[in-house]
């Protein structure tokens, strides 16, 4: 009753169907791996070229203002000035590495992965 011709090919389709979509969905999941590998390497690169640009305009600016501040007390205590400045603005970062850095990180790679 349960074993004619007919259900036996149906139950056949199914396991091709079922095949086919399995294939489906590993060459998707691959896919989807790839686009959010290719975003992630895309935003690490835009970064570290972002960070490098700062870095250089910090430099000149940094010289610039010690420099500038020179005749007014001293090319040595104008390049201390600068030097304290960065020292402040280092202790700063420490004390708010949390909330500056590891949270919007973990929320830009978290948004990165989901989507």
């Amino acid at each position: 009753m349960f074993s004619n011709d007919k259900n036996i090919e149906t139950v056949g389709q199914l396991i091709e169907v079922l095949r086919h979509y399995i294939g489906l969905q590993n060459e998707y999941l691959r896919l989807d791996i790839v686009d959010k590998v290719v975003r992630l390497i895309t935003a690490l690169l835009i970064a570290g070229v972002v960070l490098l640009l700062i870095m250089i305009i910090l430099i000149y600016l940094s010289f610039a203002a010690a420099y500038a501040l020179a005749p007014i007390m001293g090319h040595a205590a104008a390049f201390c000035l600068v030097a304290g400045f960065y020292i402040l603005l280092f202790l700063l970062f420490l004390a708010f590495r949390k909330n500056w850095v590891e949270k919007p990180l973990v929320r830009f790679l978290a948004g990165m992965m989901m989507q």
